[in-house]
């Protein structure tokens, strides 16, 4: 009867054991999700700046375009 005992109170050890290293990896797991879910946040929002930032150089490369065309211009009247 004492070795039931024994083996009771081992598996017991073992089941708060495992509900321990649960508990943990679910702790884990909502912390992955949360950082997941700023990052894809922080990628949105570089991807709409990069979006931005490419439709600004456009514009800028067809003044810079006209300007180079008004100067050629201007130089052949002369």
């Amino acid at each position: 009867l004492s070795c039931l005992g024994l083996q009771i109170g081992r598996l017991e050890g073992q089941v708060a054991r495992y509900k321990n290293a649960a508990e943990n990896a679910e702790k884990v797991e909502d912390e992955l999700k949360a950082e997941k879910r700023k990052l894809q946040r922080e990628l949105r929002t570089a991807l709409d700046r990069i979006e931005e930032m490419e439709m600004t150089n456009s514009h800028l490369m067809k003044r810079l375009e006209k300007m180079k065309a008004n100067r050629t211009a201007l130089l052949s009247q002369q």
